[in-house]
């Protein structure tokens, strides 16, 4: 879906928003090159990828490569946070493609407008990478990580691969790919003061030529609410 479509469904949403610097929303797509659903909403996340205001990740799941095709993106520790996801919602919905936004609520990864009603206020922590001194900076915010605390992570992506899919679902097509997620790598704890950590290698899992940053809270042991994005 060209990026602005996805703009003129956001609109209302967008509009009532603050200028901010940065990411506003984070949104995850859980997608396999093996789900014949999923290719409408890989290109709904290109889509969203040039837009300033969202963060678009895809992490590509593992549990359709027994339909014929392993997904050449696909990691098990994304079908893993998929899963916690679901296990921390208490709804256990785990499908593809499905979108969460900001580490809340779910919608149809296809379903522009859906996506954009979970987009409510942005998000609360100020983020800002120095990428030439290799630092991250965070912000007080509006919002204390609570009591479970929350983690700065590095998210390495590859910004773009067409990958030819020979068997499945998608057998005889060719997709093109945005944004996907191949490694995460914590940075440190935050506590809710300003602080700075250490950027590291920026793309240094294998595969990626690019990073974001995340601050994500902690939900016994799972991935909580999405505090603050950079990239």
């Amino acid at each position: 879906m060209p990026a602005r479509w996805f703009a003129a469904a956001c609109l209302a949403t967008m509009a009532a928003l603050p200028a901010t610097a940065g990411p506003r929303h984070v949104v995850e797509l859980f997608t396999s090159q093996g789900c014949s659903s999923c290719p409408p909403a890989d290109a709904l996340l290109r889509g969203l990828s040039g837009e300033a205001d969202v963060l678009a990740l895809g992490f590509h799941v593992d549990y359709w490569d027994r339909l014929g095709w392993p997904d050449t993106l696909g990691s098990p520790a994304f079908s893993t946070r998929q899963r916690d996801y679901a296990v921390r919602r208490g709804d256990g919905q785990v499908y593809t493609p499905q979108a969460v936004v900001d580490g809340g609520g779910h919608a149809v990864g296809s379903n522009a407008v859906a996506i954009a009603g979970l987009m409510g206020a942005p998000l609360p922590v100020e983020i800002a990478v120095d990428r030439k001194a290799g630092t991250v900076r965070i912000g007080a915010g509006k919002e204390r990580a609570g009591s479970g605390g929350a983690t700065l992570w590095r998210v390495d992506y590859t910004r773009t691969a067409s990958v030819p899919i020979g068997r499945g679902e998608n057998r005889g097509r060719t997709v093109t790919y945005v944004n996907a997620v191949r490694g995460l790598t914590p940075l440190g704890r935050w506590t809710g003061t300003p602080a700075r950590f250490d950027l590291g290698r920026c793309g240094a899992a294998k595969g990626a030529d690019a990073c974001a940053v995340v601050l994500q809270a902690d939900s016994d042991g799972r991935p909580g609410a999405i505090l603050g994005a950079a990239d």
